[in-house]
């Protein structure tokens, strides 16, 4: 993974030098509550339902042993909210149904990066230092600006990988971080990389997807896309250039910027976003930015063209584990050992399956550990799941991990003769769940429960289905499978991404959901990006899992030998689905239904 350098170090720690500096000022008087509301979102601070929530920001999911027993810590000692803020939260929360609101987590998101609910904003310069002691910190993991850029969680180990992401992944990262053009955009700006045949970076929703392609003289280069994104428009991006040479990135990013600072919508925050702008302007935006691009290149001379000495001194930052400890074992051993134990083993076999992908070393495999479970929320991790998560890591993945939007982690680095032992670890920890891509397997966002934007929570509906769908063999013959829950329109749950997406929305304050069925982020699984269809009008939260259950039996009497959910979806469309959805619905609920539309 990536090793700081001594000016990476050094900026972490001036960072959060400078963040006390402002939180005692705010809290001496000296400095308003405007003025010091942009300094705590610029770290990743934001005051959310009842207490406030810190963003920490993981570049492209890499992770180590080290900033995960970090983030331990920072659970058990700092996670911990004022009496007062959590008889509040208990009570209000309670009242609606909410009978779990745990404290001492961190959660896995969408954009690999970790957060916490319940750190008080007094104790915050305490914990900056403490991110900043292990490499992390909180920069531009809110505002309208560049956030973290994301890739591939098997970037660097996947077989199918044409050249390794994570290095262009960090140039745009050093780049873009405080820089000032891209500090105060129109709208907060999410770009994402994949470097292998598969996407599984999910870039047709990002403001800029890019793609590492070889073009057929052998050059490495990109593909670009732009104006994806989810919320109350949602849009897959499009295709603006085919091939872009890769030292040309920073200049070609930097063109799409200036063009949307300079004529993205700032007076409406809801079409501010850089895809209303692409919709809106078409094929003018593109020769815009074209136009942009070759007065940076030949009038400015290309500025941030990026050397190939810049290139190859971030590659020599990312440096493979020590495995000189792993012993010798070819493709063929490593294969015939995993079937030998798979064959005296049931439930291994099943791990092996499900949880467990090849690796560019035939030796080695990358192991997903589930944290989707009856109990915990999808994401979640306790303050003893991260220290133990640590333990596995530094025992068998060679102290390295990948956080994936899919909210579970990935450990890249694992031995094929140590998978039995990690599974019996996991096992113990409750994170070797067997429903990786299974229904189970599903997004949620925090919801109303802590989040401030929501209408409706999404915590409740998660577990729920999670209850209902405990039996193996019936999720194994649903098949492959993605469910995605937002808490509201901002879509931080992807659920117009989602095979089946659940939507909260708001009627008279009164929590409602919308499903959605069809939608893909781009992966083999899903097929090209598109967002979902609505099935009908909105359904009360009691109905959600029976509406769940009737769509997917539907798909069971209509799918056709083993195809997945999402062919049939495509196949028959959505009317079958709406009117299964229609006839789940409660008695009792039928005449609020019509009113309760989004």
């Amino acid at each position: 993974m990536y090793q700081y350098t001594e000016f990476d170090k050094d900026f972490v720690r001036k960072r959060s030098e400078q963040f006390r500096d402002q939180l005692e000022r705010w809290q001496s008087g000296k400095i308003s509550e405007e003025e010091f509301r942009p300094l705590r979102l610029q770290n990743g601070w934001y005051v959310q339902r009842y207490a406030p929530m810190l963003r920490v920001a993981v570049p492209y999911g890499e992770i180590s042993a080290l900033q995960l027993r970090t983030l331990a810590v920072i659970a058990k000692e700092y996670d911990d909210p004022e009496a007062e803020v959590y008889h509040n939260a208990l009570k209000t929360q309670g009242a609606m149904g909410t009978t779990y609101l745990p404290t001492h987590y961190a959660h896995f998101t969408t954009r690999t990066n970790v957060q916490f609910n319940w750190i008080p904003l007094s104790r915050a310069a305490d914990v900056m230092d403490l991110l900043a002691s292990a490499h992390l910190h909180g920069i531009q993991t809110s505002g309208n600006c560049i956030r973290n850029t994301t890739t591939d969680a098997l970037a660097g180990v996947a077989v199918d990988e044409i050249v390794d992401p994570r290095p262009y992944a960090e140039i745009l990262r050093q780049w873009t971080t405080l820089h000032p053009e891209f500090a105060f955009l129109p709208r907060k700006f999410k770009i994402a990389i994949s470097g292998a045949q598969e996407d599984r970076a999910a870039t047709g929703w990002h403001d800029v997807g890019l793609h590492l392609i070889k073009n057929d003289a052998g050059e490495v280069g990109f593909k670009v896309f732009v104006g994806g994104g989810m919320g109350r428009t949602p849009m897959v991006g499009v295709a603006i250039r085919e091939f872009l040479p890769w030292n040309q990135i920073m200049n070609y990013i930097e063109a799409i910027v200036r063009v949307y600072n300079e004529h993205g919508r700032r007076d409406n925050k809801y079409k501010a976003r850089i895809k209303i702008l692409v919709k809106s302007e078409g094929q003018q935006y593109i020769d815009d930015v074209e136009e942009e691009y070759r007065q940076i290149v030949e009038v400015d001379g290309g500025p941030h063209t990026v050397p190939d000495a810049e290139l190859a001194r971030v590659k020599a930052c990312f440096v493979d584990p020590d495995l000189s400890h792993y012993p010798a074992l070819s493709g063929a051993a490593a294969s015939q050992l995993l079937a030998d134990q798979a064959a005296a083993d049931a439930q291994f076999a099943r791990w092996l399956k499900r949880n467990v992908r090849p690796h560019r070393n035939p030796a080695l495999r990358a192991v997903t550990l589930s944290f989707k479970r009856v109990g915990q929320a999808p994401g979640d991790a306790s303050a003893e799941q991260l220290f133990a998560l640590a333990d596995l890591v530094e025992q068998f993945s060679a102290g390295e991990a990948r956080i994936t939007h899919d909210q579970n982690v990935v450990l890249p680095w694992v031995h094929a003769s140590q998978l039995q032992d990690l599974w019996l670890r996991a096992q113990q920890l409750g994170l070797a769940s067997t429903n990786v891509d299974l229904l189970t397997d599903m997004i949620a966002c925090p919801g109303g429960d802590f989040c401030a934007l929501a209408n409706a929570r999404s915590l409740p509906i998660a577990a729920a289905i999670t209850e209902r769908y405990q039996d193996l063999d019936e999720l194994d013959d649903i098949g492959d499978i993605d469910l995605h829950i937002s808490g509201c329109i901002n879509s931080c749950g992807h659920h117009h991404s989602g095979h089946i997406g659940i939507l909260g929305v708001d009627k008279d304050g009164k929590e409602w959901y919308q499903i959605t069925v069809g939608g893909a982020d781009g992966a083999d699984l899903s097929g090209p990006a598109q967002a979902g269809k609505v099935i009908g009008p909105s359904f009360s939260a009691a109905e959600v899992p029976d509406v769940i259950e009737a769509v997917l039996s539907t798909y069971r009497d209509l799918r056709e030998g083993q195809e997945r959910f999402i062919d049939t979806a495509r196949r028959v469309g959505v009317a079958p689905f709406k009117e299964a959805g229609a006839a789940a619905r409660h008695p009792v609920a039928e005449d609020a239904t019509e009113e309760a539309t989004s």
